[in-house]
């Protein structure tokens, strides 16, 4: 039978033939035999270092089996299938079930981790704002900028992550030029562009629902697959399979389940996403986590589950006001080691429904983002600082126009115009268009057409000012 490879963690979307169907990927698992399990107890009892195995397995990365049986070295009077079945089974004791489950009815589970406390409160200081409470220079131009930024690159890269093949800064300046796609890649990526910024500007008002989750779907695939894979959860006669790349071989790496039970479970995701039904409170990052999993691994459409994902991650994290996520584009992190995402899912889905590998994954590559956003932000704000007063004391600019002359200062090839001016800050054309004639003006940009655009580059006389 034809399958389509609708890979949302490496690899192209493409049609595979019947005889191109690679094999199923499966993990290298240790054979154990009734002498391993029956060495739990022997090793509990009988072991000082026990406790230490178990850590080493769990600090500071969730290891699996192929990578802890390096870690573990060896262990008197234990083989090191004995010290990880010993260490899957605290796992499993110490685990707790989440809503998402498999057809058989079996549950995932989740482990909470001793970092997981001071990860979720280095998040919420950052949620809290302290990612601007860094000065007067970050004005309220320089957060609409970097909020434009933050949405451009997170577009770009989830699409890239799903086989999106143009540069960052031609998807860039299409975005913000305002250009029409030329390919399909550039589509994927204007998509992903309107969808975030739907969800800044509606969808973070509304509940989910299936309606909802349509409307997002068909937003991120227009023009990128055919209108009757739209407005619909996929059927088992599409013969979806996810595909992608681990060493030099391709592999079937996830076999989607039934419509069926993709249709009884989205309801159960929509009420999970609402919150209805909730015994006890759950942190919102912990949750956001799991419905992007849960989409992961249901795969409900035809195509677009891996973008469709991410962008439900962030759309219940603004419906909890963590607004501060819109300037972290998480997607250009992951899509820097795709592997490691690949695997973060086949782990959860393979190591008994363990999807505590997916959330170390996540967790830390939020952290690396929320860490690279500040150093970038330490960067910008003294850059600008030194800039705004060689600027300011000649120039009489406004807060946009001084974001421009940062940035035609800062970039390395560095070019606006009147509409990405607009983009950017988010205002009209006539004030886009005032706000760079002063600076043409006053001699500190110099046009040049570009086809039917005309853009405006620094001149000599603002980089001897910024020098």
């Amino acid at each position: 039978m034809s399958k389509k490879d609708i890979s949302t963690i490496a690899g192209e979307t493409k049609k595979v033939k019947k005889n191109l169907v690679p094999p199923k990927y499966f993990l290298d698992k240790p054979k154990m035999t009734e002498k391993d399990k029956k060495s739990f107890y022997d090793l509990l009892e009988n072991n000082n270092n026990v406790q230490d195995f178990y850590s080493m397995a769990n600090i500071p990365s969730y290891l699996y089996w192929d990578k802890f049986r390096h870690k573990i070295g060896a262990v008197k009077g234990f083989t090191a299938n004995q010290v990880w079945y010993f260490v899957r089974q605290l796992r499993n004791f110490s685990s707790v079930k989440t809503p998402i489950s498999t057809e058989d009815g079996s549950r995932f589970m989740w482990l909470r981790l001793p970092s997981l406390d001071e990860i979720l409160h280095k998040i919420d200081m950052f949620a809290g704002g302290r990612l601007f409470n860094m000065g007067p220079n970050i004005t309220e131009s320089s957060k609409q900028t970097y909020l434009n930024r933050g949405l451009i690159e997170e577009a770009i890269a989830s699409s890239q992550l799903e086989g999106a093949h143009t540069t960052r800064k031609a998807a860039k300046e299409m975005i913000v030029q305002k250009r029409e796609p030329t390919n399909e890649s550039e589509q994927m990526i204007l998509n992903n562009f309107k969808t975030m910024t739907a969800i800044c500007d509606d969808f973070k008002h509304r509940e989910l629902s299936l309606e909802m989750l349509f409307e997002m779907h068909s937003m991120l695939t227009y023009n990128t697959v055919p209108e009757d894979e739209q407005n619909r959860l996929r059927e088992d006669s599409d013969e979806i399979i996810v595909q992608g790349q681990i060493g030099d071989e391709i592999y079937v790496t996830h076999e989607p389940p039934t419509n069926a039970f993709v249709a009884k479970k989205i309801n159960e995701l929509i009420d999970y996403a609402n919150d209805r039904n909730e015994k006890k409170f759950t942190h919102p990052i912990i949750k956001a986590i799991f419905l992007h999993f849960w989409i992961g691994y249901l795969h409900p459409f035809t195509d677009g589950n891996g973008r469709l994902a991410r962008a439900l991650f962030y759309w219940y994290l603004l419906r909890k006001e963590y607004w501060s996520f819109m300037y972290l584009p998480i997607s250009t992190i992951i899509k820097k080691v795709p592997m490691q995402y690949a695997m973060a899912y086949i782990y959860s889905e393979q190591d008994e429904l363990d999807v505590t590998y997916f959330f170390d994954f996540h967790t830390k590559k939020i952290i690396q983002a929320i860490d690279e956003f500040e150093s970038f932000l330490d960067v910008k704000v003294e850059e600008n600082s030194r800039i705004e007063l060689a600027v300011s004391e000649s120039f009489n600019l406004n807060d946009r126009q001084k974001q421009l002359i940062f940035y035609l200062i800062s970039d390395k090839d560095p070019s606006v115009s009147v509409s990405s001016h607009m983009m950017l800050h988010n205002v009209s054309r006539q004030t886009a268009s005032k706000d760079i004639s002063i600076l043409e003006e006053k001699e500190l940009v110099i046009p040049q057409r570009s086809g039917k655009f005309i853009k405006y580059f620094p001149s000599e006389k603002l980089i001897r000012f910024a020098a």
